[in-house]
Parts: C-alpha cells; structure tokens; sequence
C-alpha cells in the first residue's frame, strides 16, 4: 500500500500581461494621460489576484509573489534599494509612477537607462547604473505589500527577490564612473536594505523567501563566486526563521559555482533549470547536501511544447533517491514569463497542434500533475492523453519534408561567401546608388496607427475585400514614401505596413510555422509580441515581399529598402521546434529567405535589409558553447545573400545588447552595411573600435533611442555623430535611429527625423569646410 504524501509544486514566475494583455492597455491608458495611478493599479492587482488563485486551485504549493512588475523585475529591486540616478531628480521617499517610468522610458527632459536583453531571451531589463557615491536607501516596498495582498486574500506565497549578487552583476558603473569599477564592492551597502526587506517579510508572515540568482550559471571568476558566499553569510542571521531557496535557470550551473552555491550558509533549498541544464543532473547525482529541498525545474518555462510527462517523472523517481521523497520539489525552468498564457484562448489553432503545446496555465497544470503522480496519485487518463500526444507528434506527416531536409544537409562543406570583398562592393553600389557623406535611412517600420490596425484587423476577418485591403495599405505606402521625401532622408523604407510584427508576419508565409491569436509574450514594458511557432520543415512556398517593396520603389526616385527579417532572429523570436537541432531549422529558414533575397534583387530592389536583431540574443550563455552558436548563426545569414550581385547593397540590423564581445562575428557576417544599437547603452559599441578594431563596412550606430517619447534636438544628435567620427570613418558611417519606429507617434517620429537630417547636413556641411 502506497503511503500518502502530499504533493510540492513550484512555480518560479508567471506572465504579468494577463491572457488579453490588461496590464499593456493599463500602462499605454497612464503613460496617454487618459487614465490614473489608480486605474492603473486596479488592473494590475485584478491579475495578481487572478494569477495567485489560478495557482492555489491548481494545487500549487510554492506560488511565487513580487515577480508582477510595470516594467521589469531589475528595475523593481533598483526603486527597492533607491539606486535612482540623479538626473531623474528624485528626492527620496517611496518611488512613485513618474520616477519610476522616467527610469524606464525617458522623459521630456532626460533619456531613459540603458535596456538590454535578460540573458539569452526576448525578454529585456533596464540596466542599473552605479557607482561608489550612490545613496542606497529602502525606497520601494512592493515585495512587502504584494505579500500582504496575496495573504488577504488567503494565499501564502512566497516572496521572490532579485539576489543582491545578481543584481550587482548585471549593473554597469554609472557615467563618469571609472570603467573598471567593482560594483561587487556595494555589496556591503546594499545587503543593509535586504535585512530590512527581509525583516518586514518575516513579521508580515512569509515563511519562504526566493533569491533569483541566475548570474551563478555564468562563467565567473572566484572573485565573483566569493561574492555569493560573503552576500549569504552576512544575510544569514536575518534569514534565520525563514525558508531560503535559491532559483537559478536558463542554463547548466558550472561545477565550482555548483560548489559554492550548495555550500551558502542558511540556504534551505536550490532550484535548478533542468530542461537547459542538463548537466546539471550529473552534479546533482554526484553530491547534494543532505536535508536540503531541490526544487527541480522539469516543465519548460521558455516554450511551448507539451511536457513528456513520463520522461519527467522518470527522471524526478531518479532524484527522489537521492535527495529524499520530502526534499523533492517538482518547479517550472524558469519564470512563465517567457511563454504564452493560456491555450484555452486559442480558437483558430487546430487540434492536432493543439495537443502538442502547452502555454503557462497548461504548464501549472503539468507541474502539478506531476507532483501528484511523485506523491502516488498519478491522474493515469491525463498521462495517457500526453504519451498520445507525443506520439502523434513524432509521427506526424506535416512535420517532415524530405526535399527542405536534404537542401539544408547539402549545405555543409561550403561556407557561402559573396564573390568580392565588401570594399570593391561599396565602390559598386555607391556608383549605383549616388549617396551623399552620412547617407541617412530608418529601420524599416514607421508608426502602426489605430487607422492601419483596423485594416488589418478587418481584412483577417473578411470585412474588407483583398482589393480595399491592398488599396489601404499602398496608400500608406505611400504616405510614409512622401514623408521621407519630404524630410530629404536619402535611403527610403516602406514603413512595413502589412506587418503587425515582422517575424510573425515571414513565419504567416513559410511552411511549418503555426500561429495563435492571443499568444502575446512580453518583451519589455508593455511591448509584447506573438511568437510563431515553428513545428515543422520550413520552406518558402511563395514570394513574401515582392509585390510590396516594387509598389513602394514605384513611388519615388530614391533607393527603397526591401525589408527582410534575417533567420536567426526568425528562430529566436519563434518558439522552436524541439525535436531537432536548433541549427538545422536555422538553415532551413535561411534557404527560404535565400529565395526571397534573389527575387527581391530580380524585381529591380537594390538595398535590402537583413535584420539580425537577435543574434546576440542566442549566443549560450556558457562560453564553451559560444563558438559553435556563432559559426551557424553567422553562416545562416550569409547563405540568404551570397548570390546577389556587387551592386547590391545588403543591410543588417541588431538591436539592445551587448555586441562588443561579437564584433569579429559581426564582421564575419560581410553584410555591406550594419545599423545597430548605441544611444541607449552610452556609446558602449564605439568602444570596440576605440580599441583597435578595424571595420570597413558600413555601419549606422544609431543616433537616438526610438523606445522613448522623448525628441532629441539637432544639435544632440550632432554631437553623438562627432562621437562616432572620432573612431569610424566618414565614408563607412550612416546615420539612422536605433531601431523602427513602428512603436512610436507621428507627433514623435516626424521632428525627431527632422532632427536627425538636420543633424547629417550639419555635419556634411562643416566636413566639405574643413577640406
């Protein structure tokens, strides 16, 4: 007779949009002025509520609280500590709305901190600026108050915070700060704040307590592992009463951070992502500390696939040997932030696919149905319905295609290269295409207006015929074409409006991509985006932009950019395929936009933009890992273009992270022409080639941040240009904003390009004086 157990079950996050995307209209309603704080915080505590007794019914044992936040949860333990620059103006007390979005997004006045990619997700954060005279002070008590507000409510959860490691480890020194300051050295400053958070949680109630410290699966130095040891024995006395788990994800822990973490003082428990750590496992065998809990993440927190439940619970009976059957619990990855939210809003998705995939609320589910089966009291018709699901999943006709199989194998053994090298190139096309110095362009979107959202909405919906649709959207073709021409920028785009989101929209045309109707993921603040999922062989059946870059370059004189989102950002920004390499679906997608790219130039397009915004975004996070990631990454855009001719100039786009460790990679791609982020990140890119390294391509860091309302005035983005002609020389550099526009207003976009132009012939002008 089997003995009864009760079941654990741990959820490490949960999507903060809401199943419609509430909280992203909340946010737009305050940041328009058209609604109030209030309002705001209604709509968000109506979730949290939701969220909190979704996980109770469930079952769920450990639900977290404190990782619902308006725009990010480093940004949250940033107004936590008062870490709050100067400019912002604040003057102490609890951080209110207007400091705590001045940080995040700009205002009038003052840009906006520097956001960049959380790890190796579509997810971004934004990036705490420090330095030794920073005022750490306990300003904001959220983690606190969303406690209570779940205990009223009658639910226990436990508290997450960032680790006070982590959140020094993914700050930068503020500016005028020395580069190669240690801000591991305010450990010491800010850990005064976490006793006293803790301590508020202690009397509120809280049992539990999470530390996220994802950074520990990094490769770090003993310097920095030290800093987990010092951080956890000075917080151990004020931990005392109180179960501690330390959450790490997103990859395997390295073997002497494994060390050090099992080894922290007043630690109680340790989860591990055990769907990208893998090797994580084999340590866990080898040796884990007696009587401690190992929270194991076997439910995929960053896709959409269905568990293999009796693979899952094969594994967690293989662990349960090892750390006791009362010390297992069974957890998500990582946070369900990374995934859609619930598959019961997927009316268009058919049922075969439908079975395969499994969004956050499935997710909860799945961890718990697990928990019950480790605790004897396995649901046998749920498993048995998943085992069906997984093998029709396997076998299914539409999931391969023997020709798209054999084309990607056939493409080892060359390295596909354009016959020239980029110099002779750039004489060619600028022969061609007759730029000025400082030739300017834009990224390829332009505001999506309520006006063209309601087109598309009523053409997928068949109010509107496909001619009324096409008429609309050449009209606004050719709205954006005489605006360009208007503000006398040199290299035009098409503004991309038939494109709700630009991989979404390549994916609606490829073979092997699914799409959902409210499988809205959160990307930063309230952008969101809807991940196709790919589940097959992708080809290309039929042209995808063609008809619209000719219909835009019949407009007008100038060079027009056909607009192409590159494969391997098509890959990141999708939810994967699971059962086969992520490279041979690279390659796969890179074949079809190969095609793409040779009508493209057939039809008479000579610019075309590859955008690889998310290559960094891929890149392992374990260095051992890296070189393999970058050879495909880098091989799989210059398979889309290799057979173009000279005169055609290829663009690439990357935006919000961290290039400077890639830069030979980005080189390695031999693209005519990069546009890449700058503004935000304080010239951090300008410093590889202050450094030596030698670019002969062209290159546009961008000259202004399009994620804030703010406007940059001319003579500000004259400046950043001077900036960029102190180490780039005059004939390789453009001048473009960050990103597209299509987040933004008109009322924005129009002076700040104005701006921007006026900024370039400035600049012209005082070159041709000099000579």
């Amino acid at each position: 007779m089997r003995s009864e157990r009760t079941m654990a079950s741990h959820i490490v996050g949960y999507p903060r949009m809401g199943p419609k995307r509430e909280l992203k209209f909340a946010l737009e309603s305050f940041w328009d002025g058209k609604s109030s704080a209030e309002d705001l915080q209604k709509v968000a505590a109506d979730l949290r509520s939701s969220i909190w007794k979704q996980m109770a019914d469930a079952g769920t044992k450990y639900i977290p609280s404190n990782t619902f936040a308006y725009y990010d949860q480093v940004l949250d333990t940033t107004a936590m500590l008062g870490a709050v620059p100067p400019r912002y103006g604040w003057n102490g007390g609890e951080i209110g709305f207007d400091t705590y979005f001045s940080m995040a997004r700009g205002n009038a006045s003052v840009p906006a901190m520097e956001m960049t990619k959380w790890f190796d997700t579509n997810y971004h954060f934004i990036v705490p600026e420090l330095g030794p005279d920073v005022n750490f002070s306990y300003a904001s008590h959220k983690a606190v108050s969303e406690y209570k507000e779940a205990k009223a409510l009658g639910v226990d959860t436990v508290p997450v915070l960032v680790g006070p490691v982590s959140y020094l480890l993914l700050s930068k020194p503020a500016k005028g700060v020395e580069k190669n300051f240690s801000l591991l050295s305010l450990l010491e400053k800010i850990l005064p704040i976490y006793k006293e958070v803790i301590c508020e949680l202690k009397a509120a109630g809280a049992s539990w307590i999470q530390f996220d410290e994802p950074t520990i699966v990094l490769d770090l130095d003993s310097h920095k592992l030290k800093a987990f040891t010092d951080a956890y024995s000075e917080l151990e006395s004020s931990l005392s009463g109180l179960n501690v788990l330390i959450e790490t994800y997103f990859a395997d822990v390295p073997a002497e951070a494994y060390k050090t973490l099992t080894a922290l003082k007043g630690v109680t428990a340790f989860g591990f992502d055990l769907v990208r750590g893998t090797k994580t496992l084999e340590l866990i065998k080898a040796e884990f500390p007696k009587g401690k809990y190992l929270f194991a993440g076997v439910v995929d927190g960053r896709n959409i696939w269905a568990n293999d439940l009796a693979a899952s619970l094969s594994t967690l009976h293989a662990l349960e040997g090892i750390v006791g059957k009362d010390k297992l619990v069974v957890s998500t990855s990582c946070s369900l932030l990374h995934t859609a939210v619930d598959l019961v809003n997927e009316t268009k998705l058919d049922n075969e696919i439908k079975s395969w995939l499994a969004f956050a609320a499935q997710k909860v589910v799945e961890v718990n149905a697990l928990a019950k089966a480790l605790a004897g009291h396995k649901d046998d018709a749920f498993f048995s319905d998943n085992a069906a699901a997984q093998a029709s999943r396997k076998c299914s006709p539409r999931v391969t295609n023997e020709s798209v199989q054999k084309a990607a194998a056939a493409l080892k053994g060359s390295d596909h290269r354009r016959a020239t090298n980029v110099s002779a190139r750039l004489d060619a096309q600028q022969k061609k295409l007759n730029l000025p110095i400082l030739p300017t362009t834009t990224i390829g979107s332009f505001p999506q207006t309520i006006e063209l959202r309601r087109v598309r909405r009523e053409y997928k919906a068949k109010k509107i015929s496909e001619d009324e649709y096409v008429k609309a959207i050449k009209e606004e073709i050719n709205k954006v074409v005489k605006l360009q021409e208007e503000l006398d920028i040199d290299v035009l785009v098409h503004g991309e409006p038939e494109r709700n989101d630009m991989v979404e929209y390549f994916g609606e045309q490829l073979s092997g991509f699914a799409f959902t109707v409210n499988g809205w993921v959160q990307s930063y603040g309230s952008r969101c985006v809807k991940p196709p999922i790919i589940y097959g062989d992708v080809s290309r059946p039929n042209p995808m932009t063609v008809f619209w870059s000719s219909a835009a370059q019949s407009m007008t004189a100038r060079p027009m950019k056909g607009m192409l989102t590159g494969p391997v950002t098509i890959l990141n920004w999708s939810f994967v395929r699971n059962d086969q390499p992520r490279h041979e679906t690279c390659y796969q997608i890179a074949l079809s936009i190969k095609d793409e790219v040779e009508d493209l130039e057939k039809a008479g397009i000579n610019v075309i933009q590859i955008d690889e915004a998310a290559l960094r975004e891929g890149l392992p996070l374990r260095k051992s890992e890296q070189a393999f990631y970058l050879d495909w990454a880098v091989h799989s855009f210059r398979i889309t273009n290799c057979g173009v001719v000279d005169t055609t100039q290829i663009h690439t786009h990357m935006c919000y992270s961290n290039f400077n460790d890639i830069i030979h990679s980005i080189i390695d791609m031999d693209a005519d022409v990069i546009t890449i982020e700058n503004s935000r990140s304080d010239e951090k890119l300008l410093s590889v080639f202050r450094e030596g390294v030698k670019y002969g391509a062209g290159i546009g860091p961008g000259v202004y941040d399009i994620h804030s309302p703010r406007i940059p005035s001319t003579e500000e983005i004259a400046d950043r240009i001077n900036k960029m002609l102190a180490v780039l020389e005059t004939n390789i550099l453009w001048v473009n904003p960050d990103c597209g526009l299509k987040t933004r207003k008109y009322t924005e976009v129009k002076p700040a390009l104005k701006n921007m132009v006026a900024a370039a012939k400035l600049l012209r002008t005082q070159l041709a004086s000099a000579k």
